[in-house]
């Protein structure tokens, strides 16, 4: 049995971010099942007023759009401080539950506690109280979502982590950060020039990400809890395409200061230097690190088509990596580096592959055809894009096996360019 103690800050005081002045309603739809659904009993949590619903309804909605879990009903009242009946939990349909309460405490703070236990090992596999601000109800349930999945599946639970995406409602462009289901919309960046290419820093504390603010496109470093920001790459020409090292000291970069598009590292503190990390007369473009640091994978038309090709993260010579279609671009790694992502060519569609980087087996994760801008979940089991239907953009995540999918949308413009943030815990 675990059982924690803990607490958690205020969301929005922790990333610096404010609510934005415009109505940004993002929907989430979900389609497909997990191979195998886990059957868990969601308890109500005890408690008054509305938290405790907010709550049930946070928990129940992280772990079905999941596709993990299949909830059941059962009959009885339950508490974490109260023996529970294993036996007749398990006759019910039930092979786990999960029972807690909201209560209010001193300071405008609420005290959660819950536990999650095995009715078929009949043991408590956790339990935990915490304790956050009445503002941050949401951001517990998806804490407790997290726990739940990780100790039924084995996985870290990634319902507490956050995304970032740029929106454009009329001539404004926004670079927003959201929970993983793309409510809590805050803004970060408003602007009435393009922004693309958000990507989050190792800590997760920075955004770097690409402003044409100044007519041209240059690289800036975003802090999220103080707001300040710093150009990176402003070179002469166009500066493009920022990478995160893994120690998240420096960025690679796509560079025309010198002609051609080549890349090159900048320090993610800014200043006037830039190493360059490329040597052809080719197009070299989108570099993104080896979660290990030791590589660079990006994208050249050096055979004469766009393909992704691998060097070591210093500088040196270049492996090609895919083969099977004439067009393959934007690579992004899995967390533990064993799988790439990227946008392939086929029949005129552009569609989101996954390569296997051991065996080298491929296969398509989408079907659309209009695909862009993959990146992976920071446990490797999903990864976010942008699509494109009925004259409208919005986003995507497809789970690994695909499976699931997962559609986030708005009401009130394009919604595009995801990158999912990293565990901050």
């Amino acid at each position: 049995m675990n059982r924690r103690a803990f607490h958690l800050g205020t969301l929005a005081i922790a990333l610096g971010l404010t609510t934005p002045l415009y109505a940004q309603t993002m929907r989430i739809d979900v389609s497909g099942v997990g191979a195998r659904q886990v059957p868990l009993a969601l308890a109500p949590f005890a408690g008054t007023g509305s938290l405790p619903r907010t709550l049930d309804t946070v928990i129940g909605d992280d772990l079905k759009r999941s596709g993990m879990f299949r909830l059941v009903n059962v009959t009885g009242s339950y508490s974490e401080n109260t023996p529970l009946d294993m036996s007749a939990l398990r006759s019910q349909g039930a092979d786990s539950i999960l029972v807690g309460s909201v209560n209010p405490v001193a300071n405008a703070r609420v005290e959660f506690r819950y536990k999650l236990a095995d009715t078929i090992r009949q043991s408590v596999l956790s339990e935990a109280t915490m304790t956050a601000g009445e503002n941050d109800v949401r951001l517990a349930g998806h804490r407790i979502a997290d726990t739940v999945y990780e100790k039924l599946t084995g996985i870290k639970g990634i319902f507490s982590t956050r995304i970032a995406f740029v929106s454009k409602q009329g001539n404004r462009y926004r670079l927003n950060v959201a929970d993983w289901d793309g409510q809590n919309v805050q803004t970060a960046l408003n602007a009435t020039e393009p922004i693309i290419s958000p990507t989050w820093s190792p800590d997760g504390k920075r955004l770097a990400y690409v402003s044409f603010e100044t007519q041209k496109p240059v690289v800036y470093v975003h802090d999220l809890a103080t707001g300040q920001r710093r150009a990176v790459a402003q070179f002469k020409g166009s500066n493009s395409a920022p990478a995160w090292s893994h120690d998240g000291r420096n960025l690679a970069v796509t560079l025309t200061r010198d002609g051609g598009s080549q890349i090159y590292q900048v320090s993610a503190e800014g200043g006037q230097s830039a190493r360059r990390l490329t040597q052809s007369s080719s197009i070299d473009t989108e570099p993104v690190y080896s979660p290990d640091g030791k590589f660079l994978y990006f994208t050249s038309d050096r055979g004469g088509a766009p393909q992704i090709y691998r060097m070591p993260a210093t500088g040196g010579a270049a492996t090609r990596v895919t083969f099977g279609s004439s067009y393959n671009v934007s690579p992004r790694m899995s967390p533990d580096g064993r799988n790439m992502a990227y946008v392939t060519q086929r029949d005129g569609r552009f569609l989101i592959a996954l390569k296997n980087l051991e065996s080298g087996e491929e296969k398509l994760l989408t079907d659309t055809g209009e695909e862009e801008s993959p990146s992976f979940s920071p446990n490797g089991q999903w990864v976010m894009y942008t699509t494109r239907a009925g004259g409208r953009e919005y986003l995507m995540a497809v789970s690994v096996d695909g499976r699931i999918k997962q559609r986030l949308s708005s009401d009130t413009g394009n919604v595009r360019e995801p990158a999912w943030g990293p565990f901050t815990w």
